[in-house]
C-alpha cells in the first residue's frame, strides 16, 4: 500500500491554447452552447463557423452574437457542410439520438452535450454508429476534462485511498416558473441534468453496481422531483447518490478508502479544490484552483481537438463503454422507480449489462 503522500500532484491537464485548431458547428442555441462558445473562443484557437436551429431567425440571431459566419435552419444543412470538421450538440435532451445519427452519418466527428442520451440503448447506438464510421464520438461531460479531476484521477489510480469503502455525491438546486428542467415533454427532472454528474462520478469510483436501491418523489410540474439511490459494488464499496430541483443542497462529493478520505467541496463538478486526509485524522493535502464555473467548458473542446488531431476516435478522460455505463445504471434507478422519458425507444435497457444487479424499490 502506497504511503500517504507529502504533496498531492499537479493536474497534466495540456493548455487549451495549444490543442490543434479545428472547425466547430454548433446544433442549439440555447443555455449550455452560449456557455460553452464564450469559453471556447476566449481560451482556445478553436474556430465556430457554424450554428444551426430549426429556427433560422434564431439561428441566425446567435450568430451574429458570437460572430460565427454561416446559420442554418435545420441541422442536416450545417451537417452537410464543407466547412465544419467536429459538431456539438447542444440541443434539448430528447434530441440528441437524432442529432447524433445526423452528424456522424454526414461523416462529421461529434461531441455530445450530457448525457449522451436517453437511455443505455441509444447511447450503445451513437457509440456503435461512430465505430462504424471511423469518427470520433464523446460526451460532453465536462466534468471529467477539468484539471481538478486530473488531481482526482491520479489520486485515485496511486491507491493512496486504500480498499474504497464509500462514495458520497449530490447534486440540488432549487427550480420553479417555467424552467425546461420541469417540462415532462423534454425529459424534465433532475436525474438527466443534475443527477448525470453525481451518478457518472460514484460510477466512475465503484465500477457499475451488483446490487441497487432506488426511491423518488414526484414533483407538481409533472415531472421526477427527487431521486437517491445505494449502489453496491462487488466488493461492498457503496455508494449514495441523490439529486432534486426541490432545494439547494451541498453539491458535494466524497470517497473514503481504509487509508485516506478524497473530499470534493461544493459545486463538486466545477472547477475546485481536492481535499485528501488521512485515516484517523492527521494534516490534510489540498490542491486548489480558481472557481471559474462554466469558463472552464473549454478543456473538454481542446481535449476532443487533441484526440482527433492525433486520429483517437474516443477520450480516455470519457470513453463512451463509460457513458454508456452511467445510462445503465440510471436506467435501472428509473425502473425502480417508475421514470420515463417521452418518445425513448423501448427494450430491456440492461440487456447489455450481465448480470443485472439485484434491485430493492
Amino acid at each position: 500500500m502506497p504511503a500517504f503522500p507529502t504533496a498531492l500532484p499537479a493536474p497534466r491537464t495540456p493548455a487549451s491554447m495549444e490543442a490543434p485548431v479545428l472547425r466547430w458547428g454548433v446544433l442549439g442555441t440555447g443555455w449550455i452552447a452560449e456557455r460553452f462558445i464564450a469559453s471556447v473562443q476566449r481560451h482556445t484557437r478553436q474556430s465556430f463557423t457554424a450554428v444551426a436551429s430549426r429556427d433560422g431567425t434564431r439561428a441566425k440571431e446567435f450568430a451574429g452574437r458570437h460572430g460565427i459566419p454561416h446559420a442554418y435552419g435545420s441541422y442536416e444543412e450545417l451537417a452537410a457542410a464543407a466547412d465544419v470538421d467536429v459538431v456539438y450538440v447542444a440541443t434539448e435532451h430528447t434530441a440528441h439520438l437524432d442529432c447524433a445519427r445526423i452528424s456522424l452519418t454526414a461523416g462529421k466527428h461529434t461531441l455530445v452535450e450530457k448525457p449522451l442520451a436517453l437511455n443505455a440503448p441509444q447511447a450503445a447506438e451513437i457509440a456503435r454508429l461512430a465505430t462504424e464510421r471511423g469518427l470520433f464520438c464523446a460526451e460532453a461531460l465536462w466534468t471529467f476534462f477539468l484539471p481538478r479531476f486530473d488531481v482526482v484521477r491520479q489520486i485515485l489510480d496511486a491507491g493512496v485511498l486504500g480498499g474504497i469503502r464509500t462514495v458520497l455525491a449530490d447534486h440540488g438546486e432549487h427550480f420553479t416558473g417555467g424552467h425546461r428542467i420541469l417540462r415532462p415533454n423534454l425529459a424534465g427532472g433532475p436525474l438527466l441534468d443534475l443527477g448525470t454528474y453525481p451518478l457518472s462520478f460514484a460510477v466512475s469510483v465503484l465500477g457499475e453496481p451488483v446490487e441497487l436501491q432506488a426511491f423518488a418523489q414526484p414533483h407538481p410540474a409533472g415531472v421526477n422531483g427527487q431521486t437517491a439511490a445505494l449502489l453496491r459494488n462487488a466488493d461492498g464499496g457503496q455508494g449514495i447518490v441523490h439529486t432534486t430541483l426541490f432545494s439547494d443542497t451541498p453539491t458535494t462529493a466524497t470517497v473514503a478508502g481504509t487509508h485516506a478520505t478524497l473530499s470534493l467541496s461544493g459545486p463538486f463538478y466545477q472547477p475546485g479544490e481536492v481535499l485528501l486526509t488521512p485515516a484517523g485524522g492527521g494534516k490534510p493535502l489540498s490542491y486548489g484552483e480558481a472557481r471559474t464555473a462554466h469558463d472552464a467548458l473549454h478543456f473538454e473542446a481542446a481535449e476532443v481537438a487533441r484526440c482527433i488531431g492525433a486520429g483517437r476516435l474516443q477520450t480516455p478522460l470519457r470513453p463512451l463503454d463509460d457513458s454508456v455505463s452511467t445510462l445503465r445504471v440510471m436506467d435501472e434507478i428509473r425502473r425502480l422507480c417508475g421514470l420515463t422519458w417521452p418518445d425513448e425507444d423501448s427494450g430491456t435497457v440492461w440487456a447489455e449489462a450481465a448480470p443485472r444487479p439485484r434491485t430493492t424499490a
